[in-house]
C-alpha cells in the first residue's frame, strides 16, 4: 500500500483524575471543519476529553465519530452531557448539538482558555482558510479578517505539498530549517501553481528540503500580509493544525518579530474547546 505522507495523526485523550459523576456540569462542543473534526467535553469547566480526527464526505456521521472517540473509555454517554455547541464549517451538521456558534468566537474563546487572558490576536489557520482575530480579555471577538479564496498558507495546502515531496506532514517545519541558507518564498500563492513551481526546483535540482522552506516561508509571508490588514495586538498565539508546524511558525515570529505564545493544549482542539466552553455559560444562564 502507497503511503499517505499528507496523513496526520488522529487521536483522543482523557484525563483520568476527573470524576465526571461528581461533575456539576457537563458541557462539549463539535468543531466539524473542513479537514478535520474535533470533540472536546468539559467538567465544569474542566478538560475532561477530546478527540481528533479526520472529517469525512459526510459531516453529521464526522461529528457523530468525532463525539464517540471523545467518550470512549470515559464510561460518559451522549446522554449524560447537558449542553453541546456545534461550530465549523459543518456546525449545521452536528445532528445532536443544541445550538451551533461561529468558529471565529469559538476559536477567540478557546484560545482565551488554552493560552489565558492577555491573547489579544489570533490566527486560526484552518484546513481551507485563514482568519486573523482580535479578542478582549474575556475572549470575545472585537474584530476579525478571513482569506478563505485560497487553499495556500493552510492545512490543505501542507498536506499537498507534504505529498508532493513524499515527505510525512509532521517532519515538513523541522526538514524546511535543514538548509544551507534561506531561499526565497515561493512566488505562487496558489497551492496549483505553487506545486507546478515546487515541481520545477525540484527538476532544477533543489533538495526536497530547500523546497519545503520555500514553502513554509511563503506561507509565514502570507499570515503576514492578511496580519498587516488587521494589525497585530499583543499577545499573539496560533491556532489550527499549522500551529505544529514549526517551519511556519518561527519563520512568521521572524518576520512579525513579535514573540508567539505557546500552549501545553493541542491547537487543533481550540474550536471545539470554545464550543464546550460557550455550552458551559449557557447551562449556567438557563439556571438563573
Amino acid at each position: 500500500m502507497e503511503k499517505e505522507y499528507w496523513k496526520w495523526k488522529e487521536y483522543n485523550w482523557k484525563d483520568e483524575d476527573i470524576d465526571w459523576k461528581t461533575g456539576d456540569i457537563i458541557s462539549a462542543g463539535v468543531d466539524v471543519g473542513s479537514v478535520s473534526s474535533q470533540a472536546v467535553i468539559m467538567v465544569d469547566g474542566k478538560l475532561f476529553a477530546y478527540s481528533n480526527m479526520r472529517t469525512g464526505s459526510d459531516s453529521p456521521e464526522s461529528a457523530r465519530k468525532a463525539m464517540d472517540w471523545a467518550l470512549e473509555n470515559t464510561g460518559l454517554q451522549l446522554k449524560d452531557i447537558q449542553y453541546v455547541v456545534g461550530t465549523g464549517y459543518g456546525r449545521v451538521n452536528v445532528p445532536f448539538a443544541n445550538r451551533t456558534i461561529t468558529e471565529i468566537a469559538c476559536h477567540a474563546r478557546g484560545a482565551n482558555f488554552m493560552y489565558g487572558p492577555t491573547i489579544r490576536t489570533i490566527i486560526d489557520m484552518g484546513g481551507q482558510d485563514c482568519k486573523a482575530i482580535h479578542c478582549d480579555e474575556r475572549g470575545k471577538v472585537t474584530n476579525f479578517l478571513m482569506n478563505d479564496k485560497c487553499a495556500a498558507g493552510t492545512g490543505r495546502g501542507m498536506e499537498v505539498f507534504a505529498d508532493l515531496l513524499s515527505v510525512p506532514i509532521e517532519d515538513v517545519g523541522r526538514m524546511s530549517f535543514e538548509v544551507d541558507e534561506e531561499p526565497e518564498p515561493v512566488s505562487s500563492t496558489c497551492v496549483v501553481f505553487a506545486k507546478s513551481e515546487a515541481t520545477g526546483l525540484l527538476r532544477k535540482g533543489w533538495h526536497k528540503n530547500k523546497v519545503l522552506a520555500a514553502y513554509c516561508s511563503a506561507m509565514a509571508h502570507r499570515i503576514v500580509t492578511l496580519l498587516e490588514r488587521i494589525g497585530v495586538e499583543k499577545d499573539f498565539c496560533i491556532t489550527g493544525g499549522i500551529a505544529k508546524n514549526i517551519g511556519v511558525v518561527k519563520r512568521l515570529q521572524k518576520e512579525l518579530g513579535v514573540d508567539i505564545l505557546e500552549t501545553t493544549y493541542d491547537t487543533q482542539i481550540a474550536g471545539a474547546l470554545g464550543a464546550a466552553l460557550f455550552a458551559k455559560a449557557l447551562i449556567e444562564k438557563s439556571r438563573k
